[in-house]
């Protein structure tokens, strides 16, 4: 005879917590809302103009403009062939400054500053720096003049 083990009472289970769905839901609502929040943000920036990027564009090309001809200094590239295209890109970026800002154009100060920066250019093109330091000179006016303007409409 074989003896069958004779089932027991079972332990009363409790109920499945609704917790762990609750979870579940407020992760998918979570990754679902950031999905949503990313197509509305990219569906506002691609409805901007080029009129809307050009003064960040402005901006950014005649940092990294200054930023090459601070580098090559500090490279010991300081030859007139090396700075004189930067300085050239700088000055001609620097005709475009009423034209990136035209809210700006009519500020006396804005015009005070945009002038001094090209004046600072031209000097600068006009008797280019020989040498490393004269280089880290002419970068530092550059800056200082973007600085100027930067401290009063930033």
């Amino acid at each position: 005879m074989s003896a069958t083990p004779t089932p027991g009472p079972r332990p009363e289970r409790k109920p499945p917590s609704a917790a762990s769905r609750y979870l579940f839901v407020f992760l998918l609502g979570l990754v679902i809302g950031v999905v949503m929040l990313v197509m509305l943000l990219r569906t506002l920036e691609s409805r901007k103009t080029w009129r809307d990027h050009y003064p960040d564009a402005l901006m950014h090309v005649l940092s990294a403009q200054a930023a090459q001809m601070r580098d090559n200094a500090g490279a010991n590239r300081c030859s007139p062939t090396d700075t004189l295209p930067h300085l050239q890109s700088l000055r001609s970026l620097g005709n475009d400054f009423e034209r990136a800002f035209p809210e700006l154009r009519d500020d006396q100060r804005f015009v005070q500053h945009a002038a001094q920066f090209r004046g600072t250019l031209d000097a600068a093109l006009a008797s280019p720096a020989v040498g490393c330091e004269g280089v880290q000179r002419a970068a530092a006016n550059i800056g200082d003049a973007c600085k100027a303007c930067h401290q009063d409409f930033r």
